[in-house]
């Protein structure tokens, strides 16, 4: 249903098992090793030569910084593609006139096409990881759109299963 729901708005939406539990300390290089046939597969066709890792846990450094700047509205040049290896994160969509919040969890793959209006919320005591997947290797790049949406609608912490 979830699937087919965003497939209608050009969003693809999957379900990949996260085969492996990580160590709470974990790099970015064993997480990448320990999910490298995923990555191969998300890289085969070429379009996403760019990979890497964020993981957030409650007692991060930058978590509250982190947090507000993937809270503000924004768009990418390109796809996001993400896959979801432990916790949880909220994706708002922004499309046309309508917003959709999709609860990702460990196994969602998403990838919201370039051009996407889009917030994230990793909560206030975030836990999660995600590989990453980018067409330049730059990275995560933004082009923020200044709209005060994302403080119209509820976050992670406030979801009915969150509370």
């Amino acid at each position: 249903m979830i699937r087919q729901e965003l497939a209608r708005r050009g969003v693809l939406f999957q379900r990949w098992p996260a085969r492996v539990e990580l160590a709470d300390d974990a790099d970015q290089g064993t997480i990448l090793a320990a999910y490298a046939q995923e990555v191969a597969a998300v890289q085969q066709g070429g379009a996403y030569p760019t990979v890497d890792v964020i993981r957030m846990a409650p007692d991060h450094p930058d978590r509250q910084a982190l947090r507000q700047k993937f809270l503000a509205e924004h768009t990418h040049a390109e796809d996001e593609v993400r896959l979801f290896v432990e916790g949880q994160g909220l994706f708002c969509l922004h499309l046309g006139d309508e917003v959709l919040q999709v609860l990702c969890e460990a196994d969602d793959w998403i990838a919201v096409p370039a051009g996407t209006k889009h917030w994230f919320d990793m909560g206030p005591a975030p836990r999660f990881c995600a590989l990453r997947f980018f067409n330049n290797p730059q990275g995560w790049v933004a082009e923020f759109t200044g709209d005060q949406i994302a403080s119209r609608y509820p976050r992670l912490d406030q979801l009915p299963s969150q509370a």
